[in-house]
């Protein structure tokens, strides 16, 4: 049986839930978010305790049942604390500036990046070379930071690019002079 599925999942007190057929709907301080439940996974809630069970034993089903309890624990925490990721611009002349369509990246190219805003993130900058990218869906905010960090990757020589703050890029040694025997 799943580790994760088994898990109870408790809901704070500032989170409401309504449950439908096939739906958890979480309401709470930051606003509102839903997670499906999969089919062969059953909910069952007493006060403000959630337990994940599966209905039969199927791999399929298996599989599920940890993929569910933890949609729905990320939907509470995004209700109640929010998700948040940090990306750095390393490199000369590398810089971030806001624009009227969301976000100007200068990092390389002949011209400035714009990246336009999505709706339900918040992205901040702080200084000349950081980003935050913030929200409550922790798929949304991962994916939009993946998208800036695409702009210009960190390549593996020197390092620059965009990169997560907590990232660790390997650099690579580069080409060295053979030695000639004389």
């Amino acid at each position: 049986m799943s580790r994760i599925g088994r898990k109870p999942l408790f809901l704070p007190e500032t989170v409401t839930l309504d449950q439908t057929a096939d739906l958890l709907k979480f309401t709470g301080p930051k606003g509102t978010l839903t997670s499906v439940v999969p089919k062969g996974i059953k909910v069952e809630v007493e006060k403000n305790v959630l337990n994940f069970t599966r209905v039969n034993d199927l791999p399929a089903t298996r599989a599920l049942h940890g993929l569910a309890r933890r949609l729905a624990q990320n939907a509470v925490t995004g209700v109640t604390e929010g998700f948040v990721k940090d990306l750095q611009l390393v490199g000369t002349g590398y810089r971030v500036a806001t624009h009227a369509e969301g976000l100007s990246l200068s990092v390389g190219y002949s011209h400035p990046v714009i990246f336009k805003k999505v709706d339900g993130v918040t992205i901040t900058i702080e200084g000349q070379d950081k980003i935050k990218v913030s929200g409550i869906d922790k798929q949304l905010v991962g994916q939009v930071a993946a998208n800036i960090r695409e702009v210009r990757k960190p390549e593996p020589y020197k390092g620059k690019g965009i990169r997560y703050s907590d990232e660790v890029i390997l650099k690579k040694q580069g080409k060295t002079a053979t030695k000639t025997a004389a």
